[in-house]
């Protein structure tokens, strides 16, 4: 009886350690801010945590202490904001980088600001470029990349005016700004339904992206890599075979330590046909060589525990790869989600978003910009036949030959009719695991869940997080993982938007 005791207080004690290891503190709603404000989440500058607002063409970066209590509320004075394009965040330890784009007549301006921990600018803005088009319009037209370790920044702008040669400028710039290198290439676009996707720089500044050929919105069946070296004037292309295999969208992921740039997407045995698994692609930097390259089909087993409501056949079809971390070894864990629409006018299937990740916008062509668009400046749905579904994540872990090593599932069910800003989720990295934040549906309230993936592949979900409130819904897909075991999380509270910062204590 003493024994039985003593392991139930034993394991009372465990779950009340383990509910304490993470906390949520909320900030208060402002009154000026409602469902319709639009945001970011710089980061954590100064011991601050900020977070940039716009409502009503009003721009400002809100000011929370370590009790997310509002210390200040900084306008942004310097902000064109009836001419202004598109605005990056770039935060350091005491500082962030402010670069935007502006349009005053035919000329669009790219500049930058300084600000510190308490949103206040620093000094007057600097001008990294400018270009001259030949309309008033209202395109974006330069994109910024930085490196993992934000040593390394980017500003590039591509003119595809002639649909066969596109122009590359690019501006690598230093953490202070500085330019190291500008350079002007030409890509060839050979085939007539040639396209650009992402692009990726790496700690050594140097430059990545896939030119693939997609023919009537169909399977990708084409494609290569393209490699501009930090210190090169010129574009290194490299094709990528895929055989008989007919890829989905490709993910770049640039592996720092080991050198090397890693691709990866979905594939299929036929156009149209049914997600077989995942195709692997590995490039090394150094040797100029293939490291990896395999089409690796997923098995029975793991397709009947990812599949929902689909068929085995079909079990991935609906799924889109959402996450990608690239280990020491040279390893890789990828993470995907079952995201689709139901409708009462027809039927969804992934063709529906072009082929683009409904994460991302799709690639607009002017003065070509792979981020087109500010993702938080459009979240509402306005077609009321839609409904958004969020479902099952299954992770994967490889190793460096691209054998699977362990997969799991979490199994989960979302739904909205309004928007998808709540469906969802983020990952949060504590270095010795994983933590997939949620929202999940419980006795009519949306609750948040915290599903902890250890390196051995063993998940479980933790206790309930303290402080979890009913009255807030949570955004987690919008949220910002701001310093090792510290996440900034939007959240509505009736009809505003506020934040929460969820801490790990360890």
């Amino acid at each position: 009886m003493h024994v039985t005791r003593f392991f139930l207080f034993l394991l009372a004690t465990l779950l009340t350690l383990g509910a304490g290891a993470q906390k949520i503190v909320y900030s208060e709603a402002d009154r000026d801010d409602s469902r319709r404000t639009t945001f970011e989440v710089i980061g954590k500058v100064g011991g601050n945590f900020l977070v940039y607002k716009n409502n009503r063409n009003r721009s400002t970066v809100t000011v929370f202490d370590n009790d997310m209590k509002q210390i200040a509320k900084e306008p942004q004075a310097y902000l064109p904001e009836d001419r202004l394009l598109n605005i990056d965040f770039f935060p350091y330890t005491d500082f962030s980088w402010v670069i935007y784009e502006y349009q005053k007549k035919n000329v669009v301006y790219c500049a930058a600001v300084k600000i510190d921990g308490m949103g206040k600018a620093q000094g007057e803005p600097l001008s990294l470029d400018t270009t001259h088009i030949g309309f008033n319009g209202s395109n974006k037209i330069y994109s910024v990349v930085s490196s993992d370790d934000k040593n390394q920044l980017m500003v590039f702008k591509i003119n595809s005016r002639n649909k066969s040669r596109y122009v590359l400028t690019t501006m690598l710039l230093n953490k202070a700004l500085a330019l190291q290198k500008r350079s002007t290439m030409t890509i060839d676009m050979t085939e007539r339904d040639d396209h650009l996707g992402q692009f990726r720089l790496d700690n050594d500044g140097d430059l990545v992206f896939v030119r693939y050929t997609r023919v009537n919105n169909d399977n990708l069946s084409k494609a290569a890599l393209l490699y501009k070296a930090a210190a090169a004037d010129t574009l290194e292309v490299v094709n990528v075979e895929l055989g008989t295999n007919f890829l989905d969208e490709i993910h770049i992921k640039t592996d720092n330590p080991n050198k090397r740039i890693f691709l990866t997407s979905f594939y299929y045995k036929q156009r149209r046909g049914n997600i077989e698994g995942f195709f692997f692609y590995v490039w090394d930097k150094v040797s100029r060589t293939v490291r990896l390259q395999n089409a690796l089909p997923l098995g029975e087993e793991l397709r009947r525990e990812a599949r929902g409501d689909a068929g085995t056949k079909n079990a991935f079809n609906d799924y889109f790869i959402r996450n990608i971390v690239v280990k020491k070894d040279g390893g890789f864990i990828i993470g995907s989600e079952a995201y689709y629409t139901t409708s009462r006018l027809n039927n969804w299937n992934r063709w529906d978003y072009l082929y683009g990740s409904p994460y991302n916008s799709m690639y607009d062509y002017y003065s070509y910009s792979p981020y087109s668009s500010w993702y938080w400046r459009n979240r509402f749905n306005s077609n009321q036949a839609v409904r958004y579904h969020a479902d099952n994540i299954t992770i994967l872990s490889f190793d460096p030959t691209g054998k699977l090593q362990w997969s799991n599932v979490v199994h989960k069910s979302q739904f909205n009719d309004e928007s998808d800003d709540g469906l969802s989720y983020q990952v949060m990295n504590t270095g010795g695991a994983l933590h997939f934040l949620f929202n999940m549906d419980e006795k009519r309230v949306n609750l948040l869940n915290d599903y902890v993936l250890q390196p051995d592949g063993a998940m479980a979900r933790n206790p309930t997080l303290k402080n979890l409130d009913r009255n807030y819904d949570f955004l987690p897909r919008y949220g910002k993982q701001v310093s090792a075991r510290q996440m900034i999380v939007p959240c509505y509270y009736r009809n505003n938007i506020c934040f929460a910062k969820i801490e790990y204590n360890g």
